[in-house]
């Protein structure tokens, strides 16, 4: 039996980012790591300067994800003013950088995509055998956020709580699955109908997906059967920098239970 904290990423808007160039910003159906890694590190009052502590949670924990609804596309066109990058300035804020330039404002434009009616579950557990923060002080931090945490931009808080329960269990996989069965946001989907119409469109044929690293399939996923390979660049290197390492994630059909 394996200890784990699962929580919740539902929310009305959510975007979750890809590679971007230029001004179009395609959007995932499902959030990366190290979108999964920054609510959390959010929520535990990581900046992105303090390189130990981002280190530490990227290396120190598994995530898996349960991919319950997708959600429908939205894309909004989008503009917004930019200052010129000024060497040795650093404005406290936005509203700072572009009073500093009055006259040398410019407008970018870009395309960007959101999801409307965003339902996915997470898991985490450690990697070592004292982690830089124990999951129940991580489940703190989920309860009571330092950052506002948002699933993926800003403007896109959560509409449910986190709600992050201590688990035990076989695997990541387990725990995910009896959490969508029988989890705080069960009642709000079977009786209420939460997120109906987006829950209609998936194929009925279909089980529930669940995503992890493919080296931890052995030990988490369950023996649920692999249907792809992906390799994504989502692995955090400097949150400073901006820069993602690639990473191998494996995708697992679920077989899907009456009601769900």
């Amino acid at each position: 039996m394996g200890h784990f904290l699962t929580f919740a990423m539902v929310a009305p808007m959510a975007s979750f980012g890809t590679l971007a160039v230029g001004e179009r910003r395609d959007g995932g159906d499902r959030p990366a790591r190290s979108a999964v890694l920054g609510l959390v590190g959010a929520c535990l009052g990581l900046t992105r300067e303090d390189r130990a502590g981002q280190s530490a949670l990227a290396e120190g924990y598994g995530l898996a994800v349960l991919c319950h609804a997708s959600g429908r596309l939205l894309t909004d066109y989008h503009t917004a003013q930019t200052a010129p990058t000024r060497r040795n300035q650093k404005p406290a804020t936005r509203a700072q950088e572009l009073a500093e330039a009055p006259d040398e404002l410019a407008t970018i434009l870009s395309r960007r995509d959101y999801r409307m009616g965003s339902w996915h579950l997470g898991a985490i557990w450690p990697r070592e055998d004292a982690p830089r923060w124990s999951l129940a002080e991580v489940r703190s931090a989920l309860q009571e956020p330092v950052f506002t945490p948002s699933l993926g931009r800003k403007s896109c808080p959560p509409g449910l709580p986190l709600a992050p329960e201590l688990v035990e269990g076989d695997s990541a996989t387990a725990v995910l699955l009896a959490r969508l069965e029988n989890g705080p946001e069960s009642v709000l989907r079977n009786r209420f109908g939460l997120f109906r119409d987006q829950l209609a469109e998936r194929d009925t044929r279909a089980g529930t997906l669940v995503v992890l690293d493919a080296a931890d399939v052995a030990e988490q996923g369950a023996n649920h059967a692999v249907i792809r390979r992906e390799v994504r660049r989502d692995e955090p290197l400097s949150r400073v920098r901006w820069q993602f390492g690639l990473r191998e994630e494996a995708l697992l059909l679920c077989a899907r239970e009456a009601g769900v």
